[in-house]
């Protein structure tokens, strides 16, 4: 059984910084894809960014070029550097793992994980 555990939520102004981690065990098989997803109040669950088990990276057009997903293998560690915070990003965030790699053509498909974690806040204030 994957057991995923999310740390490093917290309260940031627009503008800032903030890096989640997301530590998973579990596994059976040496290849494993990861994400992050999030949900707002009222709002769907949607993807942030998803890395492959060849540590692509994968990221929904809203965060592109202000977040970025990382592996470190060594650790078991998933991680997700986001700056230039804006209110919109604010939500519960989710760290996802499974085993094998990401869907082909669809990598950021939220059915593909079948590990969750409890989830980390980001609030960000104006």
């Amino acid at each position: 059984q994957i057991q995923v555990v999310e740390s490093g939520g917290g309260s940031v102004q627009a503008g800032g910084s903030l890096r989640l981690s997301c530590v998973a065990s579990g596994y059976t098989h040496n290849t494993y894809c990861m994400g992050w997803f999030r949900q707002a109040p009222g709002k769907e669950r949607e993807a942030v960014a998803t890395i492959d088990s060849d540590d692509s990276p994968h990221y929904i057009d809203s965060v592109k070029g202000r977040f970025t997903i990382s592996k470190d293998s060594a650790k078991s560690t998933l991680y997700l550097q986001m700056n230039s915070l804006k209110p919109e990003d604010a939500a519960m965030y989710f760290c996802a793992a499974d085993e094998g790699p990401l869907w082909t053509g669809l990598p950021l498909m939220e059915s593909r994980f079948g590990y969750w974690g409890q989830g980390t806040q980001v609030t960000i204030s104006s």
